[in-house]
């Protein structure tokens, strides 16, 4: 399998603040753990272009983007206790944007089979007028607008740690674009609980799995397995967008899961064959400690590509299968595919 890598030197110049989490150096880590996972013949990089401000607005409104572009022309600042921007935050904002959207149009050129976006800042946080959680723009949910607005059926699976809330609140109520979060639950943003599952004509198109602190890739993979497989059979998405975050590596500083870097490559190659070859893209979303992030990138590169590099074996035993089964029986219990 080939593998697009979008990247480009300007998401290294987003600067949230000193001693952020969200730093530059995990770009870093990114680009050492393509290095190691031994698949580096079958990667292609690219730099992305810039999104035309008409499509992010298909997600967020002229005025927001008109005030992230002032508060960065104006040197930057704090938006909240946790989201900042910087001189250049808005140029690498919509940079990745745009990475979702030239990579959506290489693909159907034939140029790889999946995508890998190493974006900074993230996005899956971002609501239609609202940065927060380190998120300016959000990456993920503009490439899933602008596939459903031309007629396909989108899957986005979060596997972050924390809830994507800003992703759930833009497609809640769409039918056209399913969202599925696998994180643990409670943590920040504090939305995600199972009960939460969309409304009106989007009504079961919201599935949240909201796993213990100490969940291990055993309940990962039984998730996928038990409610997301079984949904997927039914639904027949066209299009697969990944929102990848690896701060469920137990490594991570701010989160309270179990996982190692051969879960993220099980993770991986379970979801990526939901849908057919070249209709998949990974959008980089947390992970917080570099050694984690490198491992878990590489072990998930290596399987893309056909190989098996795990520098960290999967790991199984934790909480969360309750989870797992409560799920299930809820969607049953509603009708839900």
């Amino acid at each position: 399998m080939t593998i697009l890598l979008a990247t480009h030197e300007l998401f290294f110049r987003h600067d949230a603040g000193p001693h952020h989490p969200e730093r530059a150096e995990r770009l870093g880590a990114v680009r050492v753990g393509v290095e190691t996972s031994g698949v580096q013949d079958a990667v292609s990089v690219f730099e992305p272009t810039p999104a035309s401000l008409d499509l992010i607005t298909r997600v967020h409104p002229g005025r927001y983007l008109l005030a992230l572009e002032e508060l960065s022309l104006a040197g930057g600042g704090h938006i909240d206790a946790d989201t900042a921007a910087s001189e250049d935050s808005y140029e690498a904002a919509r940079l990745a944007v745009g990475a979702g959207l030239d990579s959506i149009r290489r693909l159907e050129a034939g140029e790889a089979d999946v995508a890998f976006c190493a974006v900074r800042p993230p996005g899956h946080h971002a609501t239609p007028t609202r940065p927060m959680g380190f998120c300016l723009i959000n990456n993920v949910a503009v490439a899933a607008s602008v596939l459903a607005d031309r007629g396909e059926k989108v899957l986005i699976i979060d596997y972050d740690a924390h809830h994507g809330n800003g992703t759930q609140d833009i497609f809640y109520a769409d039918p056209r674009v399913t969202y599925v979060s696998l994180h643990q639950y409670p943590l920040y943003p504090g939305t995600g609980a199972l009960s939460e599952s969309g409304e009106g004509a989007g009504a079961g198109t919201t599935i949240n799995i909201p796993l213990p602190a100490g969940a291990t890739g055993d309940v990962f993979r039984a998730a996928i397995d038990e409610v997301i497989a079984p949904y997927v059979e039914a639904w027949q998405p066209t299009w697969l967008l990944l929102s990848a975050g690896f701060d469920a590596h137990r490594r991570d500083p701010i989160t309270h899961l179990d996982l190692a870097a051969g879960d993220f490559a099980d993770v991986a190659r379970a979801l990526v064959p939901m849908v057919p070859k070249g209709r998949c893209i990974f959008f980089l979303e947390g992970g917080y400690d570099l050694e984690g992030l490198t491992s878990s990138v590489a072990a998930t590169f290596s399987m893309l590509a056909g190989e098996n590099l795990r520098p960290e074996p999967a790991t199984s035993g934790g909480p969360g299968h309750h989870v797992v089964d409560a799920v299930r029986r809820f969607r049953d219990g509603h009708g839900f595919a």
